[in-house]
């Protein structure tokens, strides 16, 4: 875990409705026998200090042992929850991921949290760039605010406006051989589907693990 001269925080954005999966908490689902939130939070708590939960369900959440913060505004959708994240860190860089990310690695959270004097750190994957696995500086809060306000709620739009340092192809597959870092689950075929890729991940490690023994 870093100790208290980390100058990076982490967020998980939990504040979806999940109307495509009749309203459950997404970050509770399981993966490979272990619950998302909870796997992302043992791989952030890694790399940063403190790790936060942006969401408006607290209940969803106890026993966790990890603060959680209501959105500041209400029906911003995720870049509503980066601001939120924004605004509660006490960092001046922050980590944030979506909750709906079973497969993200060590290596790409080491990536996002190292020393950069960009305003915005972002894996650019084949389908864009990836706003909900980035790191965020808290000057990009004022550039959200103004989109929120404008109505232009597209998070990936925003990097637009900021000073941007890019992670690409190359190093994302070197993390993420099987291409499932930025698999998401919005519905229950998502869910099935990132159920029977967890348990081909799990299989991977587990005769990576046999060879080198």
């Amino acid at each position: 875990m870093p100790d208290g001269s980390t100058s990076i925080a982490a967020a998980i954005l939990a504040g979806g409705l999940a109307r495509r999966m009749d309203g459950a908490n997404k970050a509770d689902l399981r993966i490979g026998g272990e619950r998302i939130v909870e796997r992302q939070l043992r791989l952030l708590r890694v790399v940063a200090d403190p790790v936060f939960i942006v969401s408006n369900r607290s209940d969803d959440f106890s026993g966790l042992g990890v603060e959680v913060i209501p959105d500041a505004i209400e029906g911003a959708g995720p870049l509503g929850g980066i601001y939120t994240a924004l605004l509660a860190s006490r960092r001046e860089r922050t980590l944030i991921v979506g909750c709906d990310l079973p497969f993200l690695t060590l290596p790409l959270l080491e990536r996002l949290a190292e020393p950069s004097s960009a305003e915005l750190v972002i894996p650019r994957s084949p389908r864009g760039y990836e706003p909900l696995c980035a790191t965020w500086a808290r000057q990009c809060a004022g550039v959200l605010r103004r989109r929120i306000e404008a109505g232009t709620l597209k998070a990936a739009l925003a990097v637009e406006e900021l000073r941007v340092e890019e992670i690409g192809a190359e190093f994302l597959a070197s993390c993420d051989p099987h291409g499932l870092l930025f698999v998401n689950i919005n519905t229950p075929h998502d869910y099935e589907r990132a159920q029977r890729l967890g348990r081909v991940e799990s299989k991977t490690w587990r005769d990576r693990i046999m060879d080198v023994s």
